[in-house]
């Protein structure tokens, strides 16, 4: 047993050759014992009476192909114990610990975090890590360190790194709204709760400007196609994670939606909201395909609640379009 690290590299050898290691990299056959499976979460929150489908929003994720979603037991056991859904990470882990290793100052590396809470992916390169906690070349290096103390998953076919659950987004919001150099982040959040409320109120407007802020204040990353787009909605819209399951590309009987909103079951009331995002054309093109291909029939049992959104960017004039109807 070697802890939450492999073990370390000296040079071109290991100090420990022949030894097979099992990390939050690459488990192998060993992945169920890492934490919970979801059967077993299931079948505690039935045995205690707990919400799994709200358990699942906040502490699902992680992921191993050899087992599928796996669940920090240290989260799933206090919650169960409390009977509240809360950030138990920073208990035995303060947020100082990850904001040392995001303000490093490694190229690209802003740029990757802010992708990653922002729901995308980034590939990385995890063959370099020296497996310490001092020794960094890269980016990729820090993200594959984030990787072995649980704040990042890992998909070990597409060799991608994403933020696993609202638990653990909840750390990165909060390592990075307290440090003036995240100033995106913090203007993101703070302005969320507006934006959200006026795509409820169907104030087309205030969408289209909130997501104009949006766009502005992270105009250093990569925007030249929806799937950019979707990256700054998704953290333009942050406050919704509180009511929602966000869903990028979900699969309808006619194509993919760009982003679903389905509320949680505690929020039933709130209005689940399909968004269809357009490059240089029309936010009516963008609800046009809505309809034609058929998007609201996914979410039927949201039908007398339900918000279809367009969106639209213009490179010429740099200004976002927004439609908003009720199905």
């Amino acid at each position: 047993m070697t802890g939450i690290l492999p073990i370390k590299k000296y040079g071109t050898h290991s100090a420990l050759n022949m030894f097979h290691e099992y990390s939050m990299e690459n488990p192998e056959y060993l992945a169920e014992y890492v934490g919970f499976t979801e059967n077993e979460v299931r079948s505690l929150c039935a045995e205690y009476s707990r919400d799994f489908d709200e358990c699942k929003a906040w502490y699902n994720g992680y992921y191993f192909h050899e087992c599928g979603p796996v669940y920090n037991p240290n989260s799933i056991v206090r919650s169960i114990q409390s009977g509240n859904f809360s950030d138990y990470w920073n208990q035995t882990e303060t947020y100082e610990a990850l904001r040392i290793y995001i303000d490093m100052n490694f190229d690209g590396l802003k740029d990757a975090i802010l992708k990653l809470m922002a729901g995308g992916r980034q590939v990385i390169n995890t063959a370099h890590f020296q497996n310490d906690m001092t020794t960094f070349a890269n980016a990729d290096d820090v993200m594959t360190l984030l990787i072995h103390l649980g704040y990042l998953g890992y998909d070990t076919e597409t060799k991608e790194v994403f933020i696993p659950n609202n638990e653990i987004l909840q750390e990165f919001v909060t390592a990075t709204t307290a440090r003036d150099s995240w100033n995106e982040v913090v203007n993101s959040v703070q302005r969320s709760s507006e934006l959200l409320m006026a795509a409820w109120s169907k104030d087309e407007q205030a969408v289209a400007d909130g997501i104009e802020k949006a766009h502005l204040e992270t105009s250093h990353l990569q925007y030249n196609d929806e799937n950019a787009l979707a990256n700054t909605l998704s953290l333009a819209f942050y406050a919704a994670r509180q009511y929602y399951s966000i869903v990028r590309e979900m699969p309808t009987g006619k194509g993919f939606a760009d982003l679903a909103f389905i509320p949680r079951r505690k929020y039933t009331d709130k209005p689940a909201m399909i968004v269809e995002l357009k490059w240089d054309q029309s936010a009516d093109t963008a609800i046009k395909q809505i309809g034609e291909k058929e998007y609201p029939n996914s979410l039927k049992d949201y039908k007398d609640n339900l918000l279809l959104i367009g969106i639209n960017y213009d490179r010429k004039t740099r200004k976002h379009e927004c439609r908003i109807i009720s199905y």
